[in-house]
């Protein structure tokens, strides 16, 4: 009897079988360049009202391969407890040399409203409208309405402890010294510079759009106003050993013609500054010397040439010098809690000062360091008048923090008498069900977006501590929520929404629709689970735990009149905001959203990066899939 064997499989072409990659185990064949196209037609527009988006570019960047040495095994088992490494999708960020002025933002005389002190607002569209309107200064969108509220914008700089220690010399800043292009360190496996690069940065547009964008172990920097034939040609290229770099963000401070401030924050937890003119570079917490855990979001502090704020993923926030050199860290006050018997879940502390603004000890890294959680930070977000931060946690919580003067928007079972080290509490808001992925203010600082493992993006207000709506029409996890300044003014606003659904919507809301009663009928959903178990239980207490408390909520001074423990709003009490337009608009997962005068900013998980132009002429229309 003769036995047959099947065939072997075919593999695709760009499968090949590579022995030092993945021990061994069959891999993906990557491209090492950038690719662009410009498809069109019906599926490649969005219809909203005011016209149609089209898609303009699309960007495909090349995702490196693993480095030989990175000893990664992937494990089949989808039950797998194992933790992974973390990923975050391209990850961008924008910069113009040369900025322009704010959004079109016009002041208008309006003798009927009363309701409050701050100027009324419009926008247009462009200049060919006629809209009765004031010119502004390009000091910002912040900066009107804290001189509206009778307040100075603020910054770190504003505040002591947040002030930079001074250079060694007293004139001089310190600067980075070690060029990455001739660097040895084992840090960086490569960089590569494009051919024509300084002369591609003298021909740059002054008002073009600079982008830094990372995926997996690459990062690189765009011009993505120039013409089609060097957009997808990355400026600078640098590939990493073993660090996979998660977040980054850019200096709007220290911005100029011919100077970037980036700073980046890695999956191996070192922090990297980036000058990208002068493509020198300096390293930050090097080896994991102040903090070991990876870095999930970063940001510099508004108005600060020197500070920037990381959230690593064991639930701390730290406050980091570029200027400063790193020191061991141990906290300064390890003292017992006495009031943790009365909390309700042992994960949820109040925010714990590990090094506060206010010490003595300032002349080396960390500024400050705050224990937020003992669960991931997934995102936090800087108010407009710089005052608040807004951070949303993996265990499902949003917090709004007066990093100023520590103190912290938390958990209420806690006796606080005695405990200087302790913030005093507001209140603290959690999920219809699951962890927050991402969080943005709105561009006058009234509302708060988040969006997370429930398909929901909801709005909140901080002057009425309450959660004023839902907007269902995802199908799986928010990833990325932003405002679109371009188009909001003092009652209304456009915002946008991307998620694992590979979805994009666009919503527009108005501060009257948002008390309506919501209809009657509620639309019974389920949530589509990802990899990341949700642990978080949902309580409802009916008695509220209140305290006292002097703190100022929001630029327009309105007192809390209590602390409160907001129970998790049932949808037949909310209401729910439908959005203007819905479609899918990638292959693959989406993972950052942003919005610019001329188009709309997309990118998906593996690499696409899509720009959409803004409707050319107004038409009422809109697009729900």
């Amino acid at each position: 009897m003769m036995i047959t064997f099947p065939p072997p499989p075919q593999l695709p072409q760009h499968v090949i079988y590579n022995p030092h990659a993945l021990g061994g185990m069959t891999t993906i064949a990557l491209d090492t360049s950038n690719t662009i196209g410009h498809p069109t037609g019906p599926e490649y527009q969005l219809a909203v009202g005011e016209g149609v988006y089209a898609l303009q570019d699309d960007l495909h960047l090349a995702t490196p391969p693993p480095h030989p040495s990175e000893h990664t095994t992937t494990n089949p088992n989808p039950l797998a407890t194992a933790l992974a490494r973390p990923f975050t999708g391209v990850k961008i960020s924008l910069a113009r040399t040369n900025p322009r002025k704010p959004p079109h933002i016009y002041k208008i005389a309006n003798q009927t409203s009363t309701r409050s002190n701050l100027a009324t607002y419009s926008i247009k569209e462009s200049e060919k409208e006629s809209r009765s309107s004031h010119d502004t200064s390009s000091d910002g969108l912040a900066a009107q309405l804290a001189n509206a509220a009778g307040k100075p914008p603020v910054s770190a700089e504003d505040h002591p402890p947040l002030t930079s220690a001074p250079a060694k010399d007293g004139v001089k800043r310190k600067k980075p010294k070690t060029n990455i292009v001739k660097s040895n360190s084992s840090f960086i496996s490569r960089v590569m510079p494009h051919e024509a690069m300084t002369k591609r940065i003298q021909e740059h547009n002054p008002d073009g759009l600079f982008a830094f964008a990372s995926i997996n172990r690459a990062f690189q920097w765009l011009d993505l106003s120039s013409n089609n034939g060097s957009k997808a040609q990355h400026i600078i290229k640098i590939l990493f050993t073993k660090a996979h770099m998660l977040c980054h963000d850019i200096n709007q401070s220290t911005k100029a013609p011919n100077h970037l401030d980036i700073i980046m924050g890695a999956s191996t937890a070192d922090i990297m500054w980036f000058e990208a003119f002068s493509q020198k570079y300096a390293r930050i917490n090097k080896n994991a010397v102040i903090n070991s855990s990876p870095i999930y979001q970063i940001r510099w502090l508004p108005g600060s040439d020197n500070l920037f704020l990381a959230a690593h993923m064991d639930g701390t926030l730290i406050v980091y010098d570029k200027e400063r050199d790193d020191a061991a860290f141990v906290p300064e006050d390890n003292s017992p809690l006495t009031g943790l018997s009365k909390f309700s879940n042992s994960d949820h502390r109040p925010l714990h000062v590990n090094k506060s603004l206010n010490s003595r000890n300032q002349k080396s890294n960390p500024v400050a360091s705050w224990k937020i959680s003992n669960h991931r930070i997934n995102d936090f977000a800087f108010s407009p008048d710089v005052r608040h931060l807004a951070v949303v946690t993996e265990d499902g919580y949003l917090q709004i923090i007066d990093y100023f003067n520590e103190q912290c928007v938390f958990h209420p079972h806690v006796d606080l008498v005695g405990h200087t080290d302790f913030a005093r509490l507001m209140d603290i808001y959690p999920s219809y069900y699951g962890g927050f992925i991402c969080v943005c203010w709105s561009p006058d600082g009234k509302y708060i977006l988040t969006g997370g493992q429930d398909d929901l993006v909801s709005i909140w207000s901080l002057a009425e501590r309450r959660l004023v709506a839902r907007c269902p029409g995802h199908h799986s996890w928010v990833s990325c929520v932003a405002f679109d300044p371009w188009r909001c003014d003092d009652r209304n606003y456009r915002f946008g929404s991307v998620g694992e659904d590979r979805r994009l919507l666009l919503w527009d809301f108005n501060v009257g629709m948002l008390h309506r009663p919501k209809a009657l009928s509620v639309r019974q959903r389920g949530s589509i689970s990802s990899h990341v178990p949700l642990v978080r239980n949902r309580t409802e207490s009916q008695a509220t735990m209140r305290f006292r408390s002097n703190s100022n909520l929001t630029a327009d001074s309105v007192e809390a009149e209590g602390l409160l423990e907001h129970p998790v709003e049932s949808r037949t009490r909310t209401a729910e905001l439908p959005p203007v337009m819905s479609k899918i608009i990638d292959d693959d997962p989406m993972s950052w959203l942003g919005f610019e005068e001329d188009c709309i900013i997309t990118a998906c998980a593996h690499g696409h990066i899509r720009l959409w132009a803004r409707p050319q002429e107004g038409r009422n229309s809109s697009q729900v899939d």
